[in-house]
């Protein structure tokens, strides 16, 4: 009698999970296109805040600042595109989800972007069985290399900026210096129990990373003199290497105009260079705002067609 009753309702509690395994299914999704909604808004945030005030300037005439510019903006993605062609095989449409990747950490929140990259590699489940171990991995090994580049730069370059620094400068670089080492300290500790892939795949992971990162200094630098030719490509390797250093401290208040001011005490030119920089930040934007559009314009015809056939 009981069994029966038991093979009576079995239907009913399979048909009742049915939901559960459709939400499952469905997540990746669902916080994709949340994380696709949180980019628009942050760039339409961007946008209304005078984000694009930089254009104002005149634009080079050069064509080999928008060249160099065009590499800069994709050294990142396609550094991550490189690496996660290793690890996944990963077709070349891959490397639109790591541009929307960089926009997310830019414009949303910080590892947002890794949030949108581990979605769109989950709902992808036949060609990446299990993802998260590899962007964890990646993304944390992003942090040490930018680290481990902070802290070369920084010994190679406090023997010549010591003098710029007052007492008060110097104490906030050492502390912030110590707490740079500090956070990527327990990531080699602990190494065994933090990272999931072979130990050979972490260290090619981090020399791609270092060399993205010298390659984006490299790139800014260059991009930068053909903007203003009148000053030598060494001494913009030099400001390329304070705004990486600048941009990694932790315990500095107002980076950005710390960078300006060590830009001018080494460039000088300070009206035209801190034009510069902001027509740098705003085309970041620009092109940020573009390929959102562009994105979303080609899944809504793509969704399109697709209902038609």
């Amino acid at each position: 009698m009981n069994m029966a009753a038991d093979v009576a309702v079995a239907p009913a509690d399979l048909a009742g999970l049915e939901p559960l395994r459709v939400i499952r299914s469905r997540w990746p999704m669902v916080i994709g296109s949340v994380l696709t909604a949180a980019m628009v808004w942050g760039l339409g945030r961007a946008l209304l805040g005078s984000g694009l005030k930089g254009l104002e300037r005149e634009l080079p005439a050069n064509p080999l600042f928008y060249l160099t510019f065009a590499l800069l903006y994709m050294s990142l993605p396609t550094g991550d595109y490189i690496i996660f062609r290793r690890l996944w095989g990963v077709p070349i449409g891959g490397l639109v989800a790591l541009i929307k990747k960089r926009i997310a950490n830019e414009v949303v929140l910080g590892y947002s972007g890794e949030a949108y990259f581990y979605a769109w590699a989950r709902a992808r489940s036949t060609m990446v069985a299990a993802p998260f171990g590899a962007v964890k991995d990646v993304s944390i090994l992003s942090a040490v290399a930018g680290n481990a580049i902070t802290l070369g730069m920084i010994v190679l370059a406090a023997p010549y900026g010591a003098h710029l620094l007052s007492a008060e400068q110097m104490r906030k670089l050492l502390l912030s210096t110590a707490l740079i080492f500090a956070t990527s300290l327990p990531f080699l500790l602990f190494s065994k129990r933090v990272f999931t892939l072979p130990r050979p795949t972490l260290w090619w992971i981090f020399g791609v990373h270092c060399l993205r990162l010298l390659a984006g200094s490299v790139l800014i630098a260059l991009a930068w003199h053909w903007a203003l030719p009148g000053v030598p490509v060494a001494m913009w390797l030099l400001l390329a290497a304070a705004r990486l250093l600048v941009s990694r401290l932790p315990l500095l208040p107002n980076k950005d105009l710390i960078f300006a001011n060590v830009a001018v005490l080494l460039i000088g030119r300070g009206d035209a260079l801190a034009s510069l920089i902001a027509l740098t930040a705003a085309l970041i934007l620009l092109v940020h705002v573009v390929l959102i559009a562009g994105f979303s314009l080609h899944g809504v015809m793509t969704r399109t067609s697709s209902w038609r056939d």
